[in-house]
């Protein structure tokens, strides 16, 4: 009982006990306001790697596997899983308008299949919009106004067939959507919207002509592909194609829509040799008849079937978190064994496949954040400690000036224990006010961290997040129950770790000396 009487006294008549409750205060502030800002930015970073992925990959690069359609069922027909679609994948080079080349990563889709198992239809950027971007104060986005709103229209309707019709011939010809920096045409404003820029075309003589085109209107680019056979070598000619621009889109992954280029499917098929043959005879010995699907055009020894490197699932379930798409990975490894079972020889084997959550194909850029959020709590953990030694040194003070006090209290029977309860009840006191100091302050600052960023901008343009650079419109600001409670037992930690020492001291008194201290 004297001990939270004299833990009351204490913290309500000194000014010191106070300035150890800021410093916790202040510790577990910048401890939750990182954490948060951190974890926030790896969800983001994990719900926008999603987008273009699905939930597992089934591929085999660059040559591709055959009879993919009947994967596809077997796969969609499985309790835990909602949608299958196939896919190729791979490298092109892409001429632009403004004559720049670009090494690209072509991936051929069906759109309808694709927006099953991925977000396509979601990250279509040039599409018509209602209200604008928060920071978009004056309505300046290209998306909202009403003359555009036609274009905007056809551009979406392009990007759900990747067609686009022809004004001179009146047909649909094959398009691609490109990812929304992949052209650099378009500048990213602070506000987090895009404005198609006019781009420097030169002509014969070398004179620059600025040209002023909107790519999914009437743009056009020239993609050009190696197709390879069953061994990994160059089959025929490098396939060139003029594509027309359907749409152009945003994951919010930089590296996908900088370097990644969706096409039909079909069309990407036919430019590598990897669309379905029709049997031929073909002269002994030739690469034709190696019993592996090749599909290397006319003169092939047996119907060659179509082929894709990609498989692309969609789960029932949330697999958004990361750690939980394991199950279904093992799910379709199954079900691609009793695939290889039916198809013995023609496609790869179970264990020569590759079969990737969505987590695998983005751990890299995963990883990476994880180990920075560490390595920042890390150094941010450390600092922290400075609340343990203040709190060690005001205590350190305060027994110097209570030794009369504790020697009262030894006298009237208080047992070494009983004086040491009291020195770490009182910093288990500090270090519950100031975490809870803190959790109040973090969560005010968290939750308005765009408004406090924007007045720093705005009033002494100090801009620390900016669109351009880190590629999110806005500061994570999403508030962690389990993560905010784990900081503020850390920081009562740290305040009862500075009162054990001075409270040992306390405790190991001799009651004669300290009633003789002056």
């Amino acid at each position: 009982m004297y001990q939270a009487l004299l833990v009351r006294k204490y913290l309500l008549s000194k000014i010191m006990p106070l300035l150890a409750a800021a410093a916790v205060l202040l510790c577990t502030t910048m401890v939750l306001v990182t954490w948060s800002v951190m974890g926030g930015f790896l969800n983001m970073l994990v719900s926008s790697g999603r987008t273009m992925s699905g939930d597992v990959i089934v591929t085999w690069p660059n040559v591709g596997f055959a009879h993919y359609d009947d994967l596809v069922k077997r796969l969609e027909s499985d309790p835990m899983i909602a949608a299958a679609a196939p896919a190729i994948e791979s490298f092109a080079l892409l001429g632009l308008a403004n004559g720049r080349k670009e090494m690209v990563m072509v991936r051929g889709v069906e759109p309808e299949s694709y927006a099953r198992v991925t977000e396509y239809d979601k990250i279509q950027w040039w599409r018509p919009m209602d209200k604008p971007l928060r920071k978009d104060e004056n309505g300046d986005d290209v998306r909202l106004k009403q003359e555009n709103l036609d274009v905007l229209n056809r551009a979406v309707a392009n990007s759900q067939s990747l067609t686009r019709i022809d004004p001179l011939t009146g047909e649909a010809e094959p398009a691609v959507v490109m990812g929304i920096e992949v052209s650099g045409f378009n500048a990213r404003k602070p506000e987090g919207y895009y404005d198609p820029q006019r781009y420097i075309k030169r002509d014969a003589t070398g004179s620059a002509q600025p040209v002023n085109e909107f790519l999914p209107n009437s743009g056009h680019v020239v993609m050009s592909v190696l197709p390879l056979d069953s061994d990994a070598r160059v089959v025929g000619e490098q396939a060139t194609m003029k594509m027309a621009v359907a749409n152009e889109f945003h994951s919010g992954v930089y590296e996908l829509d900088s370097k990644v280029v969706i096409a039909p499917l079909a069309t990407l098929q036919k430019m590598l040799r990897m669309d379905a043959v029709k049997a031929a005879k073909t002269a002994p010995g030739s690469d034709n008849e190696d019993g592996f699907a090749t599909g290397i055009g006319s003169g092939a020894s047996k119907d060659t079937p179509a082929r894709v490197t990609h498989v692309i699932v969609r789960g029932k379930a949330d697999y958004g978190k990361l750690g939980t798409s394991e199950p279904l990975v093992d799910r379709v490894r199954a079900i691609y064994a009793e695939f290889e079972q039916a198809h013995p020889g023609q496609v790869p084997g179970t264990f020569d496949v590759s079969v990737l959550s969505w987590e695998d194909q983005n751990r890299t850029l995963i990883n990476a954040v994880k180990k920075e959020t560490g390595l920042v709590l890390f150094l941010f953990s450390l600092i922290s400690l400075t609340a343990a030694f203040l709190v060690l040194a005001i205590f350190w003070s305060m027994i110097a000036e209570k030794t009369k006090d504790i020697g009262i209290m030894r006298a009237l029977g208080a047992s070494r224990w009983g004086v040491a309860g009291v020195w770490l009840g009182y910093g288990v006191v500090i270090g519950v006010v100031g975490a809870l100091l803190g959790l109040g302050v973090g969560t005010l600052i968290i939750r308005n961290i765009n408004p406090i960023h924007e007045w720093l901008g705005s009033a002494l343009g100090l801009t620390i997040w900016d669109p351009r650079i880190y590629y999110f419109t806005e500061i994570p600001n999403a508030l962690n129950v389990s993560k905010a409670t784990i900081v503020c037992l850390g920081g009562v930690a740290c305040s009862v770790l500075g009162a054990l020492i001075p409270s040992w001291r306390a405790a190991r008194m001799d009651p004669v000396r300290a009633l003789r201290f002056e």
